[in-house]
């Protein structure tokens, strides 16, 4: 007489109800911490309230501008030479060299100009220039980017900066040509989320970026046995 088999009980089968369940509890929890870190940026930003209304009263001390079209860099050579007095910071803009032939050729003055080429993300711009920014005492600080990089850049950097006593005024560039990155409303959630996250993480940590350098330290004689190339919009 044949043996009965038994049912073996299905392992995967049981579990899964149980994966689900520590699935959608993770879920939640990171859900309700997101919320509750958001909620105390806004509170710190709140706190901030005063310090800005002063600032926003108080002439530009400094200009940053966002990497993208050159166009940019092209626009702020003649802020440059309006106000030689302001220092200006170009986050991960166009290659260096190209920056300065472009202040060469509208002889717009070097000094007081840096780039900064640590950021990969607007992100990133406003994560690394915020600690530069802090050094030079800056409290008005004017952001040159592009219509179509609205509103997250801005709201960005009203988070970031905000949150550390920085009042921001945006000034727009219009650009030619189809943007290298696209503004979609899920990217915007997510960049405006964890600014909100930084907002608080910076009060108690400084990231440090090691490739800040002046205009005028910039080495043409490498750039040139090496070469390069800028964008011909510029017209170098």
């Amino acid at each position: 007489m044949a043996k009965q088999k038994k049912n073996s009980p299905n392992l995967a089968g049981e579990s899964s109800p149980t994966r689900k369940k520590h699935r959608k509890t993770r879920k939640n929890v990171l859900i309700f911490v997101t919320l509750l870190l958001t909620f105390c940026a806004i509170a710190a930003l709140m706190q901030q309230r005063k310090t800005l209304q002063q600032a926003a009263a108080q002439p530009v001390d400094a200009i940053l501008v966002l990497g993208g079209s050159i166009k940019r860099e092209m626009y702020v050579t003649k802020l440059a030479k309006q106000h030689p007095e302001i220092p200006i910071l170009i986050s991960q803009g166009s290659e260096a060299p190209c920056v300065w032939l472009l202040f060469e050729r509208d002889n717009a003055p070097m000094q007081g100009v840096w780039l900064e080429q640590c950021a990969d993300s607007t992100f990133g711009n406003f994560k690394f220039a915020c600690p530069i920014l802090e050094r030079w005492d800056a409290r008005h600080v004017k952001v040159i980017t592009s219509p179509r990089h609205l509103p997250r850049a801005k709201w960005l950097a009203q988070i970031i900066l905000g949150a550390k006593g920085i009042w921001v005024e945006m000034e727009l560039v219009e650009e030619q040509g189809v943007p290298g990155n696209r503004e979609f409303w899920l990217k915007t959630l997510v960049d405006v989320t964890r600014s909100a996250l930084w907002a608080i993480a910076a009060q108690f940590y400084t990231p440090h970026c090691t490739q800040v350098q002046p205009l005028t330290a910039v080495d043409m004689e490498q750039w040139e046995r090496e070469g390069f190339q800028c964008e011909h919009q510029a017209g170098l």
